[in-house]
C-alpha cells in the first residue's frame, strides 16, 4: 500500500482509491463526514471497502472534554449506515445504534450527532450498521482533558489494529453456519496425541480425547477466523506494508493502541523494549510495566515506551497464531528491526472448559433460575460464587454449562500463560481515583455466555437477540452484573452509555472498563451506575458472535 501523508485523503472522491497507512486528523468541534465505498488492495485482488472520508482507518478525531461536538455524517453508500461513538458518555439518541438508539443513516440522507464531550482519553468510533465495521469503517478518537494532558510525552501515535477479509462478511457468517471450524486450521494432531501419550499415559491422553469428541469441541478453538481469509492490519497498513512511526532514542513515546478488528484478538509487544501500560479504556489507571498484553476488538490501552536504539518492531500476533500486524519505531526512515517468530499456538485446557474443577457449585441444578438475569437477594457486598443457570440455557443453542467457573482475573490467558514474559492482566489494572459511585450494589443480576459451536449459535442465557426480551436497569440505582462463561472462546463484552467497574472476587474495585473480556469457563462481576436513561446495546463485539445473536438490549428507566 502506498505511504501517504497524514493528511491524504481529506477531500477523495467516491470511487478513488482509499488512502491507507497513515489516517488523516481532524480537529475541533465541527466535522463532516462521508460514508461512501472505495476501492482497496491489500491482498493483490482488488476489492470494495466502506470508507469514511475515502481512508482506512478513518480520520481521527481530536476533540478537548468540555467541548459540545457537532458531526454531519453524510451516507453515500447504496445501504443504511450509523456510526457508534464507542465508549462514550453521551444521550442515547446519539449513541449510533440502528434500532434501538435510532433508525439508522439511509442512503443519500444525512444524519448530526450533536453531544458534549464528558470525558477524556483514547476511544474510537465504527459502524453499527451490518458489518460494515469489518469492510473497513472505523477510526480513532483522542479526547484532550480539561486543563491540558498531565502525560507528557515527546511523541503521540495512534496505533490502531484491525483485520480485513477480501471474502463478502455475509458469506464467512454462512460458511461459520454450515462448518464452524471451516476457517480453523489448527486441528489436534496425530503428533500432539503422541506428545499427550509421552507425558501423560495413554489411558490420559484417550480419555482427554474422548472427552473433547463427546463434548464436540476442539481444544484448539480459540477463533471462528484465521490468517486462512484474514489480512492483520496496523493503521490500515499490511506486515509487509510495515507501517513506520518516527522517534530518536531516549524520547518517551506515548502508543495509544486501539483494537478495532472485528473478530481478532491481538497479543501485542515491542521486543527489546518494556510497555508501561497508563491508561484502560480511556482511563488512567496506576502505571504498570509489562512486556506484553492482550486485547480483543474494542478494548484500548495506551502505554508509555522510551526507545534506547535505532529501530523496533511493534508485534501484534493474533490468538490463535496464524498472523500478525506489525509496524516500526526507527529514528530514520528504512530503518527496521527483525520480526520475531509468532509463539506456537496453546491447547485449551480442562479449566478452560470446566472452570475450577472444584465439582458442582451449589445451586446449579436445571431450573434454578426460571428467568434469565435472575437477580439475586440477599446480602451483596461481595459477588455472589455458585453458578445459577437460566432455564432457557437448556437447549439447542448451548452445547455447555459451566457449574465451577473460576474468577481468577490474574490469568493472561491461553497462549501467554508461562510464556517467560510479563503479561498485563485484569489484575494488573486499578483506575486513578477509585469507583466513580461509593454505593455498593443494590441487586445483582447473573448472565450466561452461551453458545453451540456445532450450530454457530451464540447467545446470552442461551436466548438468542431476535428471541430476547429487553434488560431494566432503574435509573440512578447501582447494581452488579455477573456474567458467567460457558462457552469455549473469550468474549469482549461491551455496555453502551454507561461504565463498567470490575471488581476483585472478594468485591474490590479494581477498573473502569467500558469493554471486558472474559474467558473460556470464567466469572467475571462489574457494578454498573444506570445514571443514563434511554436504550441502550450489550453486546460481544466479536462482530461474528454479535450477528449471531450474542446481544440484549438494556433499558434505564
Amino acid at each position: 500500500m502506498l505511504g501517504l501523508s497524514p493528511f491524504a485523503g481529506l477531500a477523495r472522491a467516491q470511487g478513488t482509491t482509499a488512502a491507507t497507512g497513515s489516517a488523516p486528523e481532524l480537529r475541533g468541534t465541527e466535522f463532516d463526514l462521508v460514508v461512501a465505498e472505495s476501492p482497496v488492495n491489500f491482498t493483490g485482488n482488488p476489492r470494495m471497502a466502506t470508507t469514511i472520508n475515502g481512508s482506512i482507518p478513518a480520520p481521527t478525531l481530536r476533540w478537548r472534554e468540555g467541548d459540545t461536538v457537532t458531526i454531519r455524517v453524510t451516507n453515500r453508500l447504496r445501504q443504511a449506515t450509523s456510526v457508534h461513538w464507542h465508549g462514550m458518555l453521551l444521550p442515547f439518541q446519539m449513541d449510533g445504534v440502528p434500532g434501538i438508539s435510532f433508525k439508522g443513516i439511509a442512503p443519500g440522507e444525512a444524519f448530526v450527532y450533536r453531544f458534549k464531550v464528558l470525558q477524556s482519553g483514547t476511544y474510537w468510533y465504527h459502524s453499527h450498521s451490518g458489518m460494515q465495521e469489518q469492510t473497513g469503517m472505523y477510526g480513532a478518537i483522542v479526547i484532550e482533558p480539561t486543563g491540558g494532558e498531565t502525560l507528557k510525552a515527546t511523541r503521540d501515535y495512534v496505533v490502531q489494529l484491525s483485520d480485513w477479509t477480501d471474502e463478502d462478511p455475509m458469506r464467512v457468517m454462512a460458511k461459520l453456519k454450515a462448518d464452524s471450524g471451516y476457517y480453523n486450521y489448527n486441528q489436534p494432531t496425530a503428533t500432539e496425541f503422541f506428545q499427550d501419550v509421552s507425558r501423560d499415559g495413554l489411558k490420559a491422553a484417550l480419555e482427554k480425547r474422548q472427552m473433547w469428541n463427546k463434548m464436540r469441541m476442539s481444544p484448539n478453538d480459540l477463533g471462528d477466523l484465521s490468517g486462512s481469509t484474514l489480512t492483520y492490519l496496523m493503521n490500515g497498513t499490511t506486515p509487509a506494508g510495515n507501517w513506520t512511526a518516527p522517534m530518536r532514542p531516549g524520547e518517551l513515546v506515548r502508543l495509544r493502541f486501539i483494537n478495532g478488528a472485528a473478530n481478532t484478538f491481538y497479543d501485542v509487544r515491542i521486543p527489546n523494549l518494556k510497555l508501561t501500560v497508563v491508561q484502560a479504556d480511556g482511563q488512567n489507571i496506576d502505571p504498570v510495566t509489562v512486556d506484553e498484553f492482550r486485547f480483543g476488538p474494542g478494548e484500548t490501552y495506551d502505554v508509555l515506551v522510551r526507545p534506547q536504539s535505532d529501530a523496533y518492531t511493534i508485534f501484534a500476533q493474533s490468538m490463535d497464531r496464524t498472523g500478525y500486524a506489525r509496524g516500526t519505531l526507527t529514528s530514520r526512515a528504512g530503518l527496521a528491526a527483525p520480526v520475531p517468530a509468532m509463539d506456537k499456538p496453546q491447547q485449551l485446557t480442562m479449566a478452560d472448559m470446566m472452570g475450577s474443577m472444584d465439582g458442582m457449585a451449589p445451586g446449579s441444578m436445571p431450573g434454578m433460575a426460571d428467568m434469565p438475569g435472575m437477580q439475586m437477594g440477599g446480602d451483596t457486598a461481595v459477588p455472589s460464587k455458585p453458578s445459577r443457570h437460566a432455564s432457557t440455557e437448556y437447549g439447542p443453542t448451548t452445547d455447555n454449562r459451566v457449574d465451577s467457573p473460576r474468577t481468577n482475573l490474574d490469568d493472561p490467558g491461553v497462549g501467554l500463560r508461562d510464556n517467560a514474559r510479563r503479561v498485563l492482566t485484569l489484575a494488573d489494572q486499578h483506575t486513578v481515583g477509585g469507583p466513580i459511585d461509593p454505593r455498593p450494589p443494590e441487586r445483582e443480576l447473573e448472565f450466561h455466555l452461551t453458545g453451540n459451536m456445532g450450530r454457530y449459535a451464540w447467545s446470552i442465557d442461551g436466548v438468542e437477540f431476535g428471541k430476547s426480551t429487553p434488560v431494566h436497569f432503574r435509573y440512578g440505582e447501582r447494581l452488579r452484573v455477573v456474567l458467567v462463561n460457558d462457552s469455549m472462546m473469550t468474549h469482549p463484552m461491551h455496555m453502551h452509555g454507561m461504565w463498567s467497574e470490575l471488581e476483585s472476587p472478594t468485591g474490590q474495585f479494581q477498573v473502569r472498563r467500558h469493554t471486558i473480556p472474559v474467558q473460556p469457563a470464567q466469572r467475571i462481576s462489574y457494578l454498573v451506575t444506570a445514571d443514563a436513561p434511554g436504550r441502550w446495546a450489550w453486546h460481544c463485539h466479536l462482530m461474528m458472535h454479535m450477528e449471531a445473536g450474542m446481544f440484549r438490549e438494556i433499558i434505564v428507566s
